[in-house]
C-alpha cells in the first residue's frame, strides 16, 4: 500500500478520536481500556483473563478488549463470531457465508494468524479441542462478556494461546426465568450497474431488483434458582436458532462466476466452469489425442472445438448464506458445602445441522474415462474423431469428460453437515487455609461430525455406464451383459441433456463419513496471598500473590468413511496424544503509594509441558511489568514465550485432495510459462501446449497430517499505557503496541506460491511439490495435484498498535438530555510478514489482499459506537461506525513471492464505511424490546474475480469481511420473570 493510503487510513482513525475529544469537551483524546483499574469486585468475580492469580485489585498487563452483552444485542447478533469479526483484532474465518468446501463451523482468527493459534475458553477453561473450536457452541444470548487478550498466554493456559485468548464469560446465577427471542431479515436492492451489465452480456438471468431474504430466528429460554441461604445456584438453558439459505443468484455481484478479461486484465466477464452442461471431451488417446471438443448446443451428436462460449455458470445454486438449524441446551450449578468445598459443574450441548450447496455434479475433468469405440450412443462422426480406424471395434480410448448434469432429474450437490458437541465440567474449589485457595476440576468434551455428501456422481458407476454395447438394438451396459452390475444404466453424454431420469438415479450416490474428537483435562491449582504471611516488598502495602498447578490433557481422534468415500480418495484415520504440565505464576507489587510511583509491580509465569510424542519437554514463560506514576496513567509492558504443539488434526489428519483457487501456467494451447520452466513441474515435451486448464481456475492440492511435526515457538512483546484521568470522570483510553513472531510455524506452502516460485526461480523444492497426472499432465482430478501437507515451515510475524477508548458524556449541563456513551476500538497494522521456508525470503501482506495474502489486511480498521441514553424513558439509541481500510492486490506487488500477472480491474479495494443503528427500550421491569438495522445504506461488497479469491472467498467477494447480504434488520425482546 502506498504512503498516501496509509495517511488516509491514519486520518480516518484520527478523525474518530478528534470527534470524541470534541464531544468530551476536554483536550484529551478518548479511548477505552478493557480493564478498568478502579472497578470494585468480589473475589469470586475476579477472573482476569491471562492470569491464574485471583485478587480484587489485579489488572491485566496484556492488551485486552472486552465485548459486553449490550454490544451483542446492539448488533442483533445470532452468531457470536460475527460480533468478534467486527473487532479490528480479528479476521474472518469459517462462517455462515461459506458454502462449497465449508466444514459447517464458525471459528475465530485473532491477529490473522489462524484459528488454530487462538485459544478459546469458556469461563477460563478450554471450550472444545482447539481444531474443532466451533463457536456456534456458544449461544449469543448467553454471553455476559467476551475477553480478548492479545499475545502468547501459553504460560497460563498451555498450548494454542499463540496469538492470544478469547474467553467467553457466560451468564449464570439466574434466579427466575428469562426468555429471549429475535427475528432478522436482509433487504437488498440489486443496483450495481457493472455486474448487472456483465450478466446481461452473458444472457444470464438478472437477479430481482429488490429482494428480502436470509431470515434468522433465535429463541432462548433460561431458568435458574438459588439454593437456601444463597449457598448456590442452578441455571438451565435451551435454545434454537434457524437460518434460511440464500443462493448466489439473488445478488447481482454473485450471480455469475467472474473471470478476468481485457488488456492487463482491465475488465471482468461472466465466466464459469469448462465442465459444462453440453459436454466437453479432451481426447487423451486415439488419432486426435490432445484435442478438446464440445457437444453442440442444439442437442445434435456433433463435436466442435471447445471455446469459452460453452462455460457453465456454476454460481446460481451456490449458497451465499447456508441453511442452518442449531439446538443448544445445558446447565450450570454450584453449591457451597463449606468454605473448604464449593462444588461446581456445567453441562453444555449443541446439535448444529447445516447444508452447503454447490452447482450440480458432473463427470468432472481429471478422471480418465474409457469409451469403447463400438459404443452405440455415439454418432458416426464422433466415433471417427475419437477412434479413427478403430471405430466400430471394442477398442477403448481414454478421455477427460466435463459433462454437467443439469437435465430433468438433476439436483445441486449438497453437503449435509451435522455437528454434535458435548462438554461436561465438574470441580471443587475452596479455602485451604487463610490466604490459600484451591480449584480442582475435570473437563470432558466430545465433538462429533456426521457428514453426507449428496447428489454427487459416483465415478465408478460412470465408468461402467460409458462402457455400452448394442444388444438386440438396445444400448446396454457391458456390466449388465457380464452380470457384474445388473443395475447399470447407460449414459448418453454425447449430446446436450442426453441422460435419462434413470441414469441420474443410477449415477447419484451419497458418501458418508463420521468423525469423533475427544478432549479430557484434569487440572488442579492453588492460589496464595503471601501478603497475609508478611511476604511483600518493603515499599508496598500489598503482598505477593502466587498461583501454581498441574494439568493433564488427552486428545483423541477417530475418523471413519464408507467404501464409496474411500474410493473417492477419503482415508480413515485415528490417533491420540497426551501432555502433562506444571505451571506457576507470581505477582509482586514492588512499590506502592510513593512519590511519583502510585504502583510498580511485576508478574512472571512459567509452564513446563511433557508431550508423549515429543522427545523432550517444552517450556513457556512470561514477564510483565506495570508502572503507574499516578492513578491517572498506567504504563505496561510484557514479554511472552509461547509454544504451540501440533494439534491432533495436524498430526493425524488423513491425506486427501481438495480444491484451491489457482491457474496452471503450463496449461492451454499457448502456456504462459516456457517449455523449460514447465519441464521443471513435470510437463513432458509431448504434453506441452496440450494440457487442459484447471476448470473454473480451480486446481487441486493434497493436504493432510504429519506425525513428525515439532512445536511452534512464538515470542510476543507488548508495551502501552492506560489513561483514566480524574479530571475527566468516565473517560478511559489505552494505546498498546504488539509484536508477535512465530517460528517454524505449522502449515503448508500455498499453491500460488508453489506455482510462481517454481516457474520464476526454478527452485527444486517448489518444483518438487508438483504431482502432475502422468497421462495428461493436469493439476486436477484424482491424479494431478500440488502437495500441501503439513510441515514446520518458516515464520509468521505481525505487529501493530491497538487504540481502545470509552467516554460517558453527561448532558445535564445542557438540560435534561440524559447521557451519551462513546466507545472506540481501532488497530493500526504495522506489518504482517510471512516466510514460507527458512532462509527463503519473506513478504509483507500489510495493506494487501489476494491469492497469496488471502483476505484483506488493511493498515487501519476501527469500530466506534455512540449510544444516547434517554432521560425521559428507559431507552437508548445507538449508532455504530465500522471502517475498513483500503487494500491493494498482492499479485501486483513487486515482491517475487507475491508477484503474478498484473491485474488492473481489481488492483485495489477501496476503503469501506458501514453505519449501523439500534435501539433498546425497557418497556417495564419484565420486558425489554430492541430493534436495529445494520449496513444502513445497503452497501454492496467489492466485486472480485473468482480466481483472485483465496480461502474464505465466496460469491466473487470476501463475505466474512464485507457485508454480503446488504441491509439487515432485526427485532427482539427479552422477558424476565
Amino acid at each position: 500500500m502506498g504512503n498516501r493510503q496509509v495517511r488516509l487510513d491514519l486520518l480516518a482513525g484520527a478523525a474518530s478520536v478528534a470527534v470524541l475529544s470534541f464531544m468530551a469537551g476536554a483536550p484529551a483524546a478518548f479511548a477505552q481500556d478493557a480493564v478498568k483499574a478502579d472497578e470494585p469486585a468480589t473475589l469470586d468475580a475476579v477472573v482476569v483473563t491471562g492470569s491464574r492469580i485471583k485478587r480484587p485489585n489485579l489488572v491485566s498487563a496484556s492488551p485486552m478488549t472486552v465485548v459486553g452483552s449490550d454490544e451483542v444485542k446492539f448488533q442483533g447478533a445470532t452468531s457470536i463470531d460475527s460480533v468478534l469479526n467486527r473487532l479490528p483484532q480479528f479476521t474472518a474465518d469459517s462462517n455462515e457465508n461459506g458454502s462449497n468446501g465449508s466444514d459447517g463451523t464458525a471459528r475465530v482468527n485473532l491477529r490473522n494468524m489462524g484459528s488454530s493459534r487462538v485459544l478459546v475458553l469458556v469461563d477460563g477453561q478450554r471450550m472444545l479441542p482447539t481444531e474443532t473450536a466451533d463457536v456456534n457452541f456458544i449461544p449469543s444470548a448467553l454471553v455476559d462478556r467476551v475477553d480478548v487478550v492479545t499475545g502468547g498466554a501459553s504460560a497460563v493456559y498451555g498450548s494454542d494461546a499463540v496469538s492470544g485468548v478469547v474467553n467467553f464469560i457466560l451468564k449464570k446465577n439466574l434466579n427466575g426465568l428469562r426468555f429471549d427471542a429475535q427475528y432478522s431479515t436482509a433487504q437488498h436492492t440489486n443496483d450495481n450497474a457493472y455486474p448487472r451489465s456483465l450478466i446481461s452480456q452473458a444472457n444470464y438471468k438478472l437477479p430481482d431488483k429488490h429482494v428480502r431474504d436470509g431470515e434468522k430466528i433465535d429463541v432462548n429460554l433460561a431458568i435458574g434458582m438459588n439454593a437456601p441461604n444463597d449457598k448456590g445456584n442452578v441455571t438451565f438453558y435451551v435454545g434454537y436458532r434457524e437460518m434460511k439459505p440464500v443462493t448466489q443468484d439473488s445478488r447481482d455481484y454473485s450471480a455469475c462466476g467472474l473471470n478476468l478479461a481485457g488488456t492487463n486484465n482491465n475488465a471482468l466477464v461472466c465466466g464459469g466452469s469448462s465442465n459444462n452442461e453440453y459436454g466437453l471431451f479432451t481426447l487423451l488417446s486415439g488419432p486426435n489425442a490432445g484435442q478438446t471438443l464440445n457437444n453442440t448446443k442444439d442437442g445434435a451428436k456433433t463435436w466442435v472445438p471447445y471455446t469459452s462460449a460453452f462455460l457453465y455458470n456454476y454460481a446460481p445454486t451456490n449458497y451465499i448464506q447456508r441453511s442452518d438449524a442449531r439446538y443448544t441446551a445445558g446447565a450450570f450449578a454450584h453449591y457451597e458445602v463449606s468454605k473448604a468445598a464449593e462444588i461446581y459443574g456445567s453441562v453444555m450441548f449443541m446439535d448444529d445441522h447445516t447444508f452447503s450447496q454447490a452447482a450440480p455434479s458432473a463427470l468432472f475433468q481429471g478422471t480418465t474415462f474409457k469409451i469403447n469405440c463400438d459404443n452405440p450412443l455415439m454418432s458416426a462422426s464422433q466415433r471417427a474423431t475419437l477412434c479413427g480406424p478403430a471405430a466400430g471395434t471394442s477398442v477403448n480410448q481414454d478421455v477427460f469428460i466435463g459433462y454437467r448434469l443439469t437435465g430433468p432429474g438433476s439436483s445441486p450437490r449438497r453437503d449435509d453437515l451435522r455437528h454434535t458437541d458435548y462438554r461436561v465440567n465438574l470441580g471443587s474449589r475452596g479455602e485451604i487455609a487463610p490466604g490459600w485457595t484451591y480449584d480442582a476440576s475435570f473437563l470432558f468434551s466430545t465433538v462429533i461430525l456426521d457428514e453426507s455428501y449428496k447428489n454427487n456422481v459416483d465415478n465408478a458407476k460412470a465408468m461402467k455406464a460409458l462402457q455400452v454395447v448394442n444388444v438386440g438394438g438396445v444400448a446396454t451396459c457391458k456390466s449388465v451383459v457380464d452380470g457384474t452390475d445388473p443395475n447399470c444404466v447407460p449414459i448418453d453424454v454425447f449430446k446436450y441433456q442426453g441422460l435419462s431420469a434413470a441414469a441420474y438415479k443410477y449415477l447419484y450416490a451419497p458418501t458418508y463419513t463420521h468423525g469423533v474428537q475427544r478432549e479430557k483435562v484434569l487440572s488442579a491449582n492453588v492460589n496464595g496471598d503471601l501478603g497475609q504471611y508478611g511476604i511483600k516488598s518493603p515499599w508496598a502495602a500489598d503482598g505477593a500473590a502466587l498461583a501454581f498447578g498441574v494439568e493433564h490433557r488427552r486428545e483423541e481422534l477417530k475418523f471413519e468413511a464408507d467404501a464409496l468415500a474411500q474410493a473417492g480418495g477419503t482415508k480413515e484415520n485415528n490417533g491420540a496424544f497426551s501432555v502433562n504440565e506444571a505451571y506457576g505464576e507470581l505477582d509482586l507489587p514492588l512499590v506502592q503509594d510513593a512519590p511519583f510511583i502510585k504502583t510498580l509491580s511485576v508478574n512472571a509465569g512459567y509452564r513446563t509441558s511433557d508431550y508423549n510424542y515429543l522427545d523432550k519437554r517444552v517450556s513457556t514463560y512470561k514477564v510483565e511489568l506495570q508502572y503507574a506514576p499516578t492513578s491517572d496513567v498506567r504504563f505496561r509492558a510484557s514479554y511472552n514465550r509461547a509454544v504451540r504443539a501440533a494439534n491432533i488434526s495436524e498430526l493425524f489428519a488423513p491425506q486427501g485432495l481438495g480444491n484451491v483457487s489457482a491457474v496452471d501456467p503450463c496449461s492451454g494451447p499457448t502456456p504462459k510459462a516456457s517449455a523449460a520452466a514447465c519441464a521443471l513441474t513435470g510437463v513432458t515435451a509431448a504434453q506441452y501446449g496440450k494440457i487442459p486448464d484447471c476448470p473454473a481456475e480451480t486446481c487441486v492440492t493434497q493436504g493432510g497430517g504429519n506425525p513428525k511435526l515439532n512445536p511452534e515457538v512464538a515470542d510476543t512483546r507488548t508495551a502501552g499505557f492506560v489513561l483514566t484521568p480524574r479530571f475527566l470522570p468516565g473517560f478511559s483510553m489505552s494505546v498498546d503496541y504488539f509484536d508477535i513472531y512465530v517460528d517454524k510455524y505449522i502449515g503448508a506452502v500455498d499453491a500460488p506460491t508453489v506455482i510462481n516460485q517454481c516457474v520464476q526461480t526454478s527452485n527444486p523444492y517448489f518444483c518438487g511439490l508438483f504431482h502432475r497426472d502422468p497421462t495428461s499432465g493436469v493439476l486436477f482430478g484424482d491424479r494431478g495435484y500440488i502437495v500441501a501437507t503439513n510441515q514446520n515451515t518458516g515464520y509468521l510475524q505481525t505487529s501493530g498498535i491497538d487504540v481502545t477508548g470509552n467516554y460517558r458524556w453527561d448532558l445535564s449541563s445542557l438540560g435534561d438530555l440524559g447521557e451519551v456513551d462513546f466507545s472506540f476500538v481501532g488497530t493500526y497494522l504495522n506489518s504482517r510478514k510471512i516466510e514460507q521456508l527458512p532462509g527463503l525470503g519473506s513478504y509483507n501482506c500489510k495493506g494487501l489482499f489476494g491469492p497469496t495474502c488471502g483476505q484483506p489486511n488493511p493498515a487501519w480498521r476501527h469500530q466506534m459506537r455512540v449510544t444516547w441514553n434517554l432521560p425521559w424513558v428507559n431507552a437508548s439509541l445507538s449508532a455504530n461506525w465500522r471502517y475498513f481500510g483500503a487494500t491493494d492486490l498482492s499479485s501486483n506487488d513487486s515482491n517475487p513471492f507475491l508477484q503474478g500477472d498484473y491485474v488492473e480491474i481489481n488492483r485495489k479495494i477501496k476503503a469501506y464505511n458501514y453505519i449501523d443503528l439500534a435501539a433498546n427500550w425497557k418497556v417495564r421491569e419484565q420486558l425489554t424490546l430492541r430493534a436495529g438495522m445494520n449496513n444502513l445504506f445497503d452497501k454492496d461488497p467489492p466485486v472480485i474475480a473468482a480466481g483472485l479469491l483465496s480461502s474464505f472467498g465466496n460469491g466473487n467477494t470476501y463475505p466474512g469481511v464485507y457485508d454480503p447480504m446488504g441491509r439487515t434488520m432485526f427485532v427482539g425482546l427479552t422477558m424476565d420473570f
